[in-house]
């Protein structure tokens, strides 16, 4: 396992050597696209950090929301895994080049659909505190088996049962206690209630898509949502080597965006060990 201890000297140096070198000179042979899924109550603000800090170092970036999330109206009682799978593989899918997936949360259960729709478009799939499924699990199931998760009690089903709202003054302990008054903020502001139905849909996946695709898991050691050991025993279920830990809360990239900045750029330069 790699764990990432970051230094103030370390933010310095890539400070200065990113001042230090033109645009041009970012982009280079070895630069890379990456994918970024968030997870749930949150949309593709939460991403803007990492994305423009990779930027920055010469990469390409697309932000994925989901429907339903952030300004998108689908109607809640046509959402699906299979809805949110779609809308990345229409991402993907007009990119020229393979792709580094990224999945956050429940963004993990989306990714893992996707490399088993489009396995061939995906160099490598990153989880962060995410949930990795294996086939006929759904996020429901998986939940339900995190006996730390501080989540379940937190949660407020909607009259018509196609939302799970969460009490403003939760968000913050559940998902970002680690961060910034202004994080925190942010995460407050944009909260919107999530839609429920995906949650209890299973996913196929197979050894012969998913499972020959290279998977990277990067532990979020205090998490609030997906508990260490929820985390750990999904990760142990799926055979993933590769492995990163972040001693932090649910939202890493919130509240400490370099250092998860520096772990994509890392996880990029590896050769796959499966």
């Amino acid at each position: 396992m790699k764990t990432i201890l970051l230094s103030v000297l370390l933010l310095v140096t890539g400070i200065v050597t990113l001042s230090s070198c033109s645009k041009d000179d970012a982009v280079t042979s070895a630069s890379k696209t990456f994918v970024l899924v968030h997870g749930a109550w949150q949309a593709s603000y939460v991403w803007q950090a990492v994305k423009d800090q990779l930027v920055q170092q010469g990469q390409h970036v697309v932000v994925v929301e989901l429907p339903g999330h952030g300004a998108d109206n689908t109607s809640l009682a046509t959402l699906s895994m299979d809805v949110y799978r779609d809308k990345v593989v229409a991402a993907i899918n007009a990119l020229p080049e393979n792709v580094i997936l990224v999945g956050h949360s429940m963004g993990g259960m989306v990714v893992s659909t996707v490399a088993e729709k489009i396995p061939g478009r995906i160099d490598k799939l990153v989880y962060i505190g995410a949930f990795l499924p294996a086939n006929g699990q759904s996020l429901l199931a998986l939940a339900s088996t995190d006996s730390t998760s501080q989540l379940g009690p937190a949660l407020i089903p909607s009259a018509d049962q196609l939302t799970l709202g969460i009490k403003p003054e939760n968000l913050a302990p559940l998902f970002i206690q680690d961060g910034s008054d202004a994080v925190k903020k942010q995460v407050v502001d944009n909260y919107r209630a999530e839609p429920s139905i995906p949650f209890t849909n299973p996913v196929t996946l197979t050894a012969t898509n998913f499972g020959k695709v290279p998977k990277y898991y990067v532990y979020t050691a205090q998490d609030h949502a997906v508990g260490l050991n929820l985390q750990k025993r999904m990760v142990a279920a799926a055979g993933i080597k590769s492995t990163y830990t972040l001693n932090n809360s649910h939202c890493p990239f919130l509240s400490m965006p370099t250092e998860v900045t520096v772990l994509l750029q890392d996880i990029a330069k590896q050769v796959p060990a499966q």
